[in-house]
């Protein structure tokens, strides 16, 4: 049988070395937004036109990494019912109504008519609005809203086993809660497919490389970490990906694989996400807490505890270890509607902006930085090399 490819899967292999495959854009030359002989189906390429005068804003977010795995556990503060929800590295967004759906069963264990939840980020949200459903009245407390919250400077991606926990530290049935959490969340973000402003959608991605599939794994460097990969658990409700024949494309690489994923266009989809909760009856209260013990003094008796990265600060958790990552925004254009990895630079096509974002370095990129300055250099370095990629289909 022939072995599949996976976005989900080996991503060393897919953002290490120099043979780095990549998903690929098109630049500022018009002849090449024409229809390409694909073997099927054919379809437009839009060129991407990075340059430094379309870039408008430099974002960066700390994602916050457990080597266990997320906290998913319980525990008593006073007479308040905490249940912890944190910690999910680069799959916040992708585990989130898996992960909140466990939260939310704990929660709802002796049927409380309130509920609490700490943060409005991407798990406070989804917790929020499960929640709801299950009955309850719920008050999200939050000191940003989401548009202030490092879940809206996430890239937007289906990345379910992203930095989602250290192979050796994670307890054996981790795994399995995982695909479970997976599943839930795959299955829920099919009913935001089709809505009005996109909030989810599938596109076509493409990685460029010069070297053949299948080429020797990068060893681990000294000191790289090994990072969960659980991809293989999911394959049957992920897309099978293809390499394309040589020439079947405008791109410049002799190797060239397709794959579609789901991408959140996250200003679309949280402000569906937020009108959904306020329709429901749902409060949101400008809040800072300080001490675990701040939350006993809450009326609602149960509290889903969402703060992301910061439970480090709130709950003195120093397994949270901050995982950088920046993005730089170019001035979106409807017409890209597919994706690109180039020279260890992944390019997408959010309706809020071209997004592009360095990866060299792997999963480690980042790892252990909690600097949210964003850097100019680090971004003409990514858009840079966007406009090489197009510089040579043009030559070419």
């Amino acid at each position: 049988m022939r072995p599949r490819f996976s976005p989900v899967l080996d991503r060393r292999r897919m953002i290490g070395g120099a043979g780095m495959l990549g998903m690929l854009g098109l630049e500022g030359c018009t002849s090449l937004a024409q229809t390409t002989a694909w073997p099927s189906p054919s379809r437009t390429f839009a060129p991407v036109r990075a340059s430094e005068d379309r870039l408008f804003d430099v974002t960066v977010c700390l994602r916050p990494f457990r080597a266990a795995g997320p906290r998913l556990d319980t525990e008593q503060v006073g007479d308040t019912l905490v249940v912890h929800n944190y910690g999910h590295g680069g799959s916040g967004w992708s585990l989130s109504w898996g992960s909140s759906t466990l939260a939310v069963q704990k929660a709802m264990a002796s049927s409380p008519a309130e509920i609490a939840v700490v943060g409005c980020g991407a798990l406070g949200l989804t917790s929020a609005i499960l929640a709801q459903k299950a009955g309850a009245q719920v008050t999200i407390y939050a000191r940003d809203w989401l548009p202030e919250t490092r879940s809206a400077r996430a890239t937007g991606s289906w990345t379910p086993d992203s930095r989602i926990a250290l192979t050796d530290k994670a307890a054996p049935g981790f795994p399995a809660l995982w695909e479970q959490m997976a599943r839930i969340s795959f299955k829920t973000y099919r009913s935001y497919l089709g809505l009005p402003g996109s909030p989810v959608e599938w596109n076509d991605r493409y990685v460029v490389s010069d070297s053949p599939p299948g080429h020797p794994r990068p060893a681990r460097a000294p000191g790289e970490l090994d990072f969960a990969e659980y991809g293989d658990r999911i394959l049957d409700i992920t897309p099978n990906g293809t390499l394309l024949p040589r020439g079947s494309t405008p791109f410049p690489e002799p190797y060239v694989r397709h794959y579609s994923a789901m991408m959140f266009n996250i200003a679309d989809y949280g402000h569906t996400l937020l009108t959904d909760f306020r329709l429901a009856g749902g409060k949101i209260v400008r809040a800072e807490f300080h001490t675990p013990s701040e939350l006993a003094a809450l009326k609602q008796k149960v509290v889903i505890n969402c703060p992301g990265y910061g439970a480090r600060a709130l709950w003195k958790d120093e397994s949270i270890v901050p995982v950088r990552g920046q993005i730089a925004w170019l001035i979106p254009q409807p017409e890209v509607d597919y994706g690109v990895q180039y020279r260890h630079v992944s390019m997408l096509p959010r309706r809020d902006g071209i997004v592009i974002q360095m990866l060299e370095g792997g999963d480690m990129r980042g790892y252990g930085d909690d600097n949210e300055t964003p850097s100019h250099d680090e971004a003409m370095t990514g858009v840079s090399r966007i406009a090489e990629l197009y510089g040579r289909m043009r030559a070419a």
